[in-house]
């Protein structure tokens, strides 16, 4: 990911003005690099050094939206809409 669509992330999720740790941020960063891996498992399926990664990265991301599902449950519903995560 470059760092144009890493400011893009950050400034479309941000929940205030130089936000980048917030929950939200954190979770839609981690679908952009997930939704890259995914592409490149795609074409590469035994690369399994990558897969690994890819498996931390969705249980990292599961950890976030738990963690924000009970923070705020508002705040989750508007997150996986925006995501489209869920169905």
């Amino acid at each position: 990911m470059d760092k144009t669509k890493k400011t893009e992330i950050i400034s479309k999720f941000e929940t205030s003005k130089g936000d980048t740790g917030s929950t939200e941020v954190q979770i839609a960063l981690l679908t952009e690099r997930i939704n890259e891996l995914t592409a490149h498992m795609v074409a590469n399926k035994h690369d399994y050094h990558s897969q690994r990664g890819l498996l931390k990265l969705v249980g990292q991301r599961k950890r976030l939206l738990t963690y924000l599902s009970k923070q705020g449950v508002g705040r989750y519903h508007s997150l996986i809409k925006k995501l489209g995560l869920r169905k």
